[in-house]
């Protein structure tokens, strides 16, 4: 067929379908299933993350100084270690948890390490476990003064000074397995300057 024969379609011009081929028809709709939601579309409320804590490592004369407390597991060993709360950083967090714990003045000096670890623990009023990941940072420093008539947070039973012998021999008994691979990672020399930890003065700043 000649191209400049006339199309049957006066209105339609050589352009639109220069070779006369045939045109399709517009695709009917199809009832497709809604798209299943995605990661992005989960609440933010239910986002995990990590619990943040401190600890501080403490070394005198070659032995170390723990906490002795009661848990739902029973009297366990621990450094002096707790949550960091809103508006400090963690090196003041770690000197503020070593004066509730331990009754000492406590002056962070360098980062011994950042340490994940994780706690599972049944509780027999609820049905699941209890599964919490903690974010540890952990800092050795200077003790100084001994505050001997300040109450320690509650449940703390006594403080002891320990060997690395009678740390490790004492595992079992410990609340973190971060106990001692705190103690170990001290030993043999592990330091990071504090300001590998930086906090932002947004931290400090107040709400309005």
């Amino acid at each position: 067929m000649p191209f400049n024969m006339p199309l049957k379609n006066p209105s339609q011009g050589p352009c639109d379908n220069p070779h006369h081929l045939p045109l399709l028809k517009d695709p009917q709709p199809m009832n497709l299933p809604p798209p299943k939601p995605t990661a992005l579309a989960t609440p933010a409320t239910t986002r995990w993350s990590p619990s943040v804590t401190v600890a501080a490592i403490i070394e005198r004369d070659g032995r170390f100084l723990l906490i002795e407390e009661h848990t739902p597991e029973g009297l366990r060993l621990n450094n002096p270690a707790g949550h960091l709360e809103p508006g400090e950083s963690p090196q003041e967090a770690c000197a503020r948890e070593a004066l509730e714990e331990c009754g000492h003045s406590f002056k962070p000096t360098h980062l011994v390490g950042i340490y994940l670890s994780r706690f599972q623990r049944h509780e027999p009023s609820h049905p699941q476990f209890e599964d919490v990941t903690y974010l540890r940072f952990a800092f050795a420093g200077e003790l100084l003064e001994h505050f001997p008539s300040l109450a320690l947070d509650h449940g703390i039973v006594r403080t002891l000074w320990l060997s690395a012998e009678e740390v490790l021999a004492s595992a079992p008994r410990h609340r973190s397995p971060l106990v001692v691979q705190c103690m170990q990672d001290h030993l043999r020399g592990q330091r990071w300057p504090l300001q590998a930890v930086y906090t932002d003065s947004s931290v400090w700043r107040s709400t309005p």
